[in-house]
């Protein structure tokens, strides 16, 4: 079991924390901006991550086929009977 580092550990109190400090540092009027700020963030590094993974196993596939073009274009030896 891989352990889990004290600071990714949140629960409830904490959270509910967190969202009293945000709330005084910024304000009612304000949070709902701050949280679809947050939000479109989220979403954009999902699809930059998602977008990179697509790329590498793009990579991935076309060296794979380069490989295989390269075995398949290799000349036989004779044959042996």
């Amino acid at each position: 079991m891989i352990p889990v580092p004290a600071f990714i550990n949140i629960g409830w109190p904490e959270m509910l924390m967190i969202l009293a400090i945000v709330l005084l540092f910024f304000g009612p009027k304000r949070l709902p901006e701050v949280a679809d700020a947050l939000g479109k963030s989220i979403r954009r590094f999902k699809e930059a991550t998602s977008d990179a993974g697509r790329e590498v196993r793009r990579e991935v596939e076309d060296i794979k086929r380069q490989d295989e073009k390269k075995d398949n274009t290799k000349p036989q030896g004779p044959a042996q009977p």
